[in-house]
């Protein structure tokens, strides 16, 4: 058994429009200082990182009170590859079992364009076949690419269907058109207070 790395690396430029810039620079050298330092900025949405439901719910759970176990387990991966920027709807979801295992992830293959302009143009999800999906048991909804939703989406339906009945998002995934239709996953953010989401780092086993 190995591990397969499903996260991007933080890097400046690849953050979401509009988003705070990740910007990495020296604050202390070994010449001068003794020991090497890094200063990092980031959002908590930077990279491959988690939505927590108050990302657009007023009110809804903050990242200190999701729970590890939300985002570890088995995993249903739906391979909609050779998808093209526009929307992804229940159809091309493939044949859907009446269960689905809590975490969902839509492989599109559209990481192959992070890092670059093409990425802001990426396939969204129906909210139908997002309501399909969380009536089919999902709970944590990933994706390969900026969101589930339009990149100029005023609204986020898809983001009102996960987070605005208490489920999670997982943002800016990578390799998910070689893993299984199911796989084990482990997603584990960076623990911090009552804020609206976290960088992550993602990793699938491969049996």
């Amino acid at each position: 058994m190995s591990w397969i790395d499903l996260t991007h690396t933080l890097q400046p430029g690849t953050e979401y429009p509009g988003d705070p810039p990740i910007t990495i620079e020296p604050a202390l050298t070994l010449a001068a200082d003794g020991a090497a330092v890094a200063a990092l900025h980031l959002s908590t949405h930077s990279g491959t990182h988690v939505d927590a439901p108050c990302h657009t719910v007023p009110g809804g759970r903050t990242m200190d009170e999701v729970s590890v176990d939300e985002l570890i387990g088995t995993a249903a991966v739906l391979h909609v590859g050779g998808q093209e920027a526009g929307t992804i709807g229940l159809a091309d979801l493939g044949d859907l079992p009446a269960r689905l295992p809590s975490i969902v992830l839509v492989a599109t293959g559209w990481d192959r364009w992070f890092g670059t302009e093409r990425y802001r143009r990426h396939p969204a999800l129906a909210p139908e076949a997002a309501e399909s999906l969380w009536e089919r048991g999902m709970r944590v909804l990933g994706v390969d690419c900026y969101s589930p939703d339009p990149i100029d989406s005023v609204d986020f339906p898809v983001h009102r269907v996960v987070l605005g009945r208490d489920g999670l998002i997982v943002e800016n995934l990578r390799g998910l058109t070689a893993l299984p239709a199911k796989c084990e996953v482990g997603i584990h953010p960076i623990k911090v207070g009552p804020f609206d989401g976290a960088p992550v780092r993602a990793l699938a086993l491969r049996t």
